[in-house]
């Protein structure tokens, strides 16, 4: 019985022997394609060689690509775990000819690969084709033998694919797998097809016709070929099973699973053990790929997933978290294949574990508001979908916990309100995530790539270099002049500009045409393998002028300084904190270098300066820089750190600074990269970390200055030291413990006059020193100037220490502003509420309203000339 791992390998050797490019899996997060939150088919990286943009570096391919599939209505996701075949990541295998062979060499490999490699019995498998699609049916009658009971024509969309509105389109042939009568079910396109009797395992689709805007559909002068099969489908085909959590990898994630928990995988705790497997993969797929839970777009995704397992566990019973303790489970089973996996092994772990942690506290605060929401609903009632989706959205409940939680009340859920804040929450996400992912190249940059080939990039060695124009775009459309005044995208056939990648800024600077020097404002990338300018013209241009293009050398050189930091920043953050620590993103440029990584929580005093005096110590040896080209596994393999998530091409550029500080003999830091570096560590000069925050849960973010940058920062700091000492009349080296004392000073002397702001105001405050009668309700009501909400919390509570039933209500007014407080005793809550009361005292001020209990509330109202107002207002809610 083959393992997951060797029917991937058997698929990827035959397609390879086959002539096709075995190309390994793209990120999960799409390169050039902000319309999709994740990769989530085996064609999406072949999307722009498909539609005729891109040239394919071979005419055919193959791949295992991950896929990760969480989108769609509320309930899609809640269907993992308790259906055989739904996962929220899986493997798509598949071949792709991009223009060479079509249906019949199609056909054959599957049928081929099935049959013959993997051994399947033929009168197990048939097929579907599309009910016009002749030519597919007549090759399957030649290939396979099939008779025309096992070719089921299908006449509507499940068998014809289209990219979109427009473009490629094309009909299906789709292979299915018999389990045979014991299972209920009818083959595709019978009344009972929805069974699971007859399960797809592999889908053929013909790329021959173009979709045009007006309708007509055209033949493709080159057709081409896109297949998928679900690695996991076909595992449990070949592994005798009929369900994917069946197959050998699922069942080492659940055994691992039962194993922590101590709860067998069966009965009601069986769809628990499935969802934590699975969410768990594509988690730590996603961690590997770059991706950090947070509130929004892509991590928004990746923190319900994550949140949606860690619920299960605690179901499950599990004291610990869990998902961290499973995750080396995953990458024994599958980090050969990805070794992204094994890389990013502590990163996943610690992130796993911080997560788990912070929605353990986030569940019981959960349940906390569901108690509260449903304390006054009787039997038959209904929870409002508002509350719903925020326990969905905030705390993490997916609707079906939140059912059954309200189910064993007699209470049901507003299903339909919750939708609608879903939907609403989704067009939010949507628009957070649409285009935040790397910029989309224009159509036209595709089409002049294709003309002009990449750029000759010379910027490591110069930084000035002549070159000939070979493309001018204007708003996204291709010219072949553009006059002075006008703001322009210019292509050189070379270049010594660097193109904003990697997290360093574009190269800004000159460029001379026709005696007239115009300025570069910004370099980007495009195509892929295009450095573009954005030059503000002072004269005109035309394509085939000769340049001479002349990048910043000031700016070029703090941004190597600033990029070149960021690298030892990375490699110290690892000595000092801990294998863990994952880049997260980073920008240099020609004024700061900021680095974002992952951390549990902000970094000590002790840590910052245990940092920066690495890094300062590296520049101190003054060592060259070294690079040099190698395969990208050549380089991971001998210790060079890759960065999660980005796709490298067959050659990357691996850069050396530095020595170890502990071991002469080794590197101090080791990564493939693209940009422009120092020649030396010690052009760096010095570093000097300015600020460290917390940018996202896990995130932290270090901004640093160097060289001359860093000197003035520092004078800066002293100077401003000097002028402490000069001001306190002491030393600069005992400002600090002056500053303290004069803190403190400041604290006691604050205290005092709260203090006495106090005991004036129970002495006094314009109002009788007793209180009065109201409706039978003894009421304090004062207005005390100069006291804030804070002393009037303690004023109130001494004033209902003097009443043994009654209502102390105070208006504080200060800088124009009104703050209100509210005490009522215990024996008067049933009748009267501190918070309505406050709330009618806010009101009649021009407030908007106050918080609190039946005991005690305050609020804030923005005009304090309305305080006698407000007392009124309380006065007039007791009179009733």
């Amino acid at each position: 019985m083959p393992s997951l791992n060797e029917i991937r390998s058997t698929f990827l050797d035959y397609f390879g022997k086959a002539d096709h490019a075995v190309t390994p899996s793209a990120p999960l997060v799409p390169q050039n394609d902000p319309t999709l939150l994740f990769v989530n088919a085996g064609m999406v990286p072949f999307k722009n060689v498909f539609t005729g943009a891109e040239t394919p570096a071979h005419p055919r391919a193959a791949s295992s690509q991950k896929c990760v599939r969480a989108g769609g209505k509320h309930n899609d996701l809640d269907n993992v775990g308790y259906t055989a075949r739904h996962h929220t990541f899986f493997e798509m295998l598949g071949n792709f000819s991009f223009g060479d062979y079509f249906k019949e060499q199609a056909i054959h490999h599957a049928w081929t690969l099935l049959t013959a490699e993997f051994k399947l019995p033929k009168d197990k498998l048939l097929v579907t084709v599309y009910h016009t699609d002749d030519e597919a049916a007549d090759l399957w009658k030649k290939i396979a033998g099939l008779s025309d009971d096992r070719i089921i024509r299908i006449p509507t969309s499940d068998n014809f694919w289209s990219m979109g509105d427009t473009g490629p389109c094309g009909p299906c042939s789709e292979i299915f797998y018999d389990h045979g009568p014991s299972i209920a079910g009818g083959p595709p396109g019978s009344p009972d097809e929805d069974g699971d009797r007859f399960i797809e395992i592999w889908n053929l689709v013909f790329m021959q016709f173009e979709q045009l805007a007006g309708g007509e559909r055209v033949s493709l002068p080159k057709p081409s070929i896109d297949t998928g099969m679900g690695l996991e489908r076909i595992a449990a085909v070949l592994q005798g099973q009929h369900d994917n959590y069946d197959i050998d990898l699922f069942k080492a994630l659940i055994a691992a699973s039962v194993e922590l928990t101590g709860v067998k995988a069966e009965g009601a705790q069986a769809p628990s053990h499935r969802v934590i497997a699975d969410h768990l993969r594509s988690s730590s797929f996603l961690l590997a790929d770059g991706v950090s839970p947070s509130n929004e777009g892509r991590g928004y995704v990746l923190r319900r997933i994550m949140r949606r397992a860690m619920r299960h566990a605690y179901l499950l019973g599990a004291n610990e978290p869990l998902m961290h303790r499973l995750a080396p489970t995953l990458v024994a089973e599958m980090g050969q294949a990805y070794p992204e996996l094994r890389r990013a092994e502590a990163s996943i772990v610690e992130t796993l574990r911080q997560e788990e942690e912070r929605f353990r506290t986030t569940l019981g605060r959960g349940m906390g508001l569901l108690d509260e929401a449903t304390a006054n609903l009787a039997a038959g009632g209904v929870l409002d979908g508002e509350t719903a989706f925020k326990l969905y959205d905030t705390y993490g409940f997916p609707l079906d916990l939140t059912q059954d939680a309200v189910r064993a009340k007699g209470l049901t859920v507003d299903t339909d309100g919750f939708d609608a804040a879903m939907q609403k929450q989704r067009e939010m996400a949507r628009a957070n995530w649409a285009g935040s992912g790397q910029q989309g190249a224009a159509a036209a940059w595709f089409a002049i790539k294709e003309k002009a080939g990449a750029t000759d990039f010379v910027g490591y060695e110069t930084t000035e270099t002549t070159g000939v124009v070979k493309a001018i775009v204007v708003d996204g459309a291709e010219v072949e002049s553009a006059s002075a005044g006008t703001t322009v995208e210019v292509l050189l056939d070379r270049t010594s500009f660097y193109a904003e990648s990697g997290g360093q800024a574009g190269d800004t600077g000159v460029i001379e045409a026709n005696g007239r020097e115009s300025r570069v404002i910004d370099t980007q990338k495009q195509a892929g393998e295009l450095h573009v300018h954005r030059v503000e013209l002072t004269g005109d241009l035309k394509v085939g002028d000769q340049v001479v293009a002349s990048v910043d050398a000031d700016r070029r050189h703090t941004t190597r300084s600033n990029h070149s930091a960021a690298h030892l920043v990375h490699a110290a953050l690892h000595h000092v904190l801990g294998p863990h620590v994952a880049q997260k993103g980073q920008m240099v440029d020609g004024e700061r270098m900021r680095f974002d990584f992952s951390h549990g929580g902000p970094l000590t005093p002790e840590e910052l300066e245990k940092i920066e005096a690495e890094v300062n110590a590296v520049i101190r040896q003054n060592v060259p820089a070294e690079t040099k080209e190698m395969a990208p596994q050549e380089a991971i393999e001998a210790g060079a750190v890759a960065l999660f998530g980005e796709k490298y091409g067959d050659s990357v550029r691996v850069l050396t600074l530095g020595q170890s500080l502990t071991d002469e003999a080794k590197a101090y830091s080791v990564e493939l990269c693209g940009g422009t570096h120092v020649a030396r560590t010690g052009d760096i000069a010095l570093f000097k970390i300015v600020s460290e925050q917390g940018v996202a849960a896990g995130v932290r973010r270090i901004e640093a200055l160097t060289g001359e940058a860093a000197r003035r920062f520092l004078l800066d700091q002293a100077g401003v030291a000097k002028s402490l000492a000069d001001q306190f009349k002491t030393p600069v080296a005992e400002v600090v413990t002056r500053v303290d004392a004069l803190i403190a000073d400041r604290k006691r002397l604050e205290k005092e006059l709260a203090e006495a702001k106090k005991q004036l105001a129970l002495g006094g405050g314009g109002a009788a020193s007793g209180p009065e009668d109201v409706n039978g309700v003894a009421l304090i009501a004062r207005v005390l100037d100069g006291v804030g909400g804070k002393e009037l919390r303690g004023v109130a509570e001494e004033f209902k220490k003097q009443l043994t039933s009654g209502v102390v209500a105070l208006v504080g007014t200060s800088d124009g502003k009104a703050a209100v407080t509210v005490a009522v005793t215990a024996d008067l809550t049933a009748k009267f509420s501190a918070a309505d009361l406050a709330k009618a005292a806010v009101i009649a001020m021009g407030g908007q309203g106050a918080g609190g209990k039946a005991d005690f509330a305050q609020g804030g109202a923005p005009d304090d000339s309305k305080a006698q107002d407000g007392l009124a207002a309380v006065k007039a809610a007791l009179a009733g």
